[in-house]
């Protein structure tokens, strides 16, 4: 449905307070429920103390910026239990995001291995419950993305960390950031991409990789050559995605 072309300011801001205030309390509790778990994770864990506020940073900075998006891409009134899984994810993947840094235990491997495999789990769950609901949107689908992206990113710097190859396996979490930044200078980038069943396999073979390769009886040049491949793929990906962008924009 087209949005009326005259109403006022007050209308329109209206029925956004209900939408604000259902995504704030969501993620407040979820805020909760990392400091929770960060803290817990303290007890069983070799982790230092600056883990208990790299955790809850990750996931705060990654609220703030969904905020950002809310108000544009959200149509409905409510933030709805699709985007509710999400932050699930969001904190579980802020957990991940804590490890950088730490000490380079194998338990750690583990855990970051475990907490990427519940991650995936429950990817795909917040897309049916947006169709179940038919609640799916824009913002929906990239808040999603966001998550996914900072998980690779996440995980392959734990697994340049653990050792598991080479300082270059960073680009695999890397690319689609450098992509969104060249898209400030070369503005056709910034042109939307049809859906592509393509992209989220590769999406898919990311985390499933770099999850794999983290598990501490993988490794070099075992985990290299897993790890290479996802990154192989994702070059291919980003490749074809590009190029399709150029020939649009000539």
């Amino acid at each position: 449905m087209d949005r009326p072309t005259q109403v006022s300011t007050t209308a329109w801001r209206l029925p956004d307070a209900p939408l604000r205030a259902s995504a704030v309390s969501t993620q407040l509790v979820g805020l909760i429920a990392v400091v929770s778990l960060a803290a817990a994770a303290r007890i069983g864990l070799p982790l230092s103390d600056l883990y208990a506020l790299k955790a809850p940073a990750a996931f705060a900075l990654s609220m703030v910026v969904a905020l950002g998006f809310l108000h544009e891409h959200h149509p409905f009134a409510r933030f709805g239990p699709a985007n509710q899984v999400t932050t699930v994810r969001a904190l579980v993947v802020a957990l991940i995001v804590g490890l950088v840094g730490e000490l380079r235990a194998p338990v750690l491997a583990v855990a970051a291995s475990a907490a990427s495999v519940v991650v995936t789990m429950l990817d795909g769950v917040d897309g049916w419950l947006a169709r179940r609901h038919q609640i799916d949107s824009a913002y929906g689908a990239r808040f999603d993305m966001e998550i996914d992206s900072l998980l690779i990113l996440a995980l392959s710097i734990l697994a340049w960390r653990f050792d598991k190859a080479g300082v270059w396996v960073i680009a695999s979490g890397a690319m689609r950031y450098v992509f969104v930044a060249a898209g400030l200078w070369w503005t056709w980038l910034q042109a939307p991409l049809p859906r592509s069943r393509r992209r989220q396999a590769v999406c898919v073979a990311q985390v499933a990789a770099l999850t794999i390769a983290l598990v501490p009886f993988i490794v070099p040049p075992l985990s290299m050559a897993i790890t290479a491949s996802a990154l192989a793929a994702l070059v291919y990906s980003f490749s074809v995605d590009i190029l399709w962008l150029w020939r649009r924009a000539a």
